[in-house]
């Protein structure tokens, strides 16, 4: 696989990857967390599920219109995905969005890695 095509494919695997996040960041702060309240509702954990959501929608969108800076924002955004996973993990009852949230910082990695 030349070099060309490995980006190729993982720009898409990170733009799946983020744009599913986004989804599951946003319904789940907006449903699960709403409803659940406690813990859940908290504004350190409610805040990063809005940012998570926020980040990986611009990634995501940085990547579709070939920004200069799409390498610099998946490293960001991969820090924010592994931070929201992590809380989402110490609050409990997240599994889909500490998945999603997972997938999305390994999938930012590697775009973040590619040589530009």
């Amino acid at each position: 696989m030349n070099q060309t095509t490995h980006a190729e494919n993982a720009m898409q695997a990170c733009i799946t990857a983020s744009s599913h996040c986004h989804q599951v960041c946003l319904h789940t702060s907006m449903n699960h967390c709403l409803e659940a309240g406690g813990k859940h509702v908290q504004p350190n954990h409610f805040r990063l599920l809005m940012n998570c959501a926020e980040i990986c929608q611009t990634s995501a969108n940085f990547m579709l219109s070939s920004s200069h800076f799409q390498h610099s924002l998946c490293a960001v955004c991969a820090e924010i995905c592994e931070a929201c996973a992590a809380d989402c993990e110490k609050i409990g009852d997240m599994d889909e969005c500490i998945q999603a949230c997972r997938n999305c910082a390994e999938a930012c990695r590697q775009m973040a890695n590619i040589q530009h």
